[in-house]
């Protein structure tokens, strides 16, 4: 099932997305909303609205592979939407695409946001 983790580039999907979404669902996002192809061996990167979970999907050439993790404690830090991780140098986001080549942003079909809907919520365990 899981062959070398070898993808060309990993995008990450600005804003949030509903993870009940799995891989028909996402690989939908990907072409009409990003104009991608989920096909092409990409690594494509999905976060969640309270952004502690975060789902990936990958083409192995014999079918996809939907990875799904959730943090017990804390959450991601995740740019809501490309405009802001372009302009803003100090994103999180933008500083890893600009340190690793192969890693890109994209937006589209993201929710807007709203004050408070992000919050992290965390667990007194």
């Amino acid at each position: 099932m899981l062959k070398e983790a070898g993808f060309e580039q990993v995008y990450i999907a600005c804003g949030y997305t509903d993870m009940r979404r799995s891989i028909d669902g996402l690989a939908t996002i990907i072409q009409q909303n990003f104009g991608l192809e989920p096909y092409s061996g990409s690594l494509f990167l999905f976060c969640g609205k309270r952004r502690d979970r975060m789902k990936a999907l990958l083409w192995e050439g014999d079918g996809f592979l939907l990875m799904y993790k959730r943090l017990d404690n804390g959450c991601f830090q995740w740019p809501r939407n490309g405009i802001r991780s372009q302009k803003n140098g100090t994103d999180r986001a933008k500083e890893t695409a600009e340190e690793k080549p192969g890693i890109q942003t994209v937006s589209g079909g993201a929710r807007a946001w709203r004050k408070g809907a992000n919050r992290c919520k965390r667990s007194a365990i």
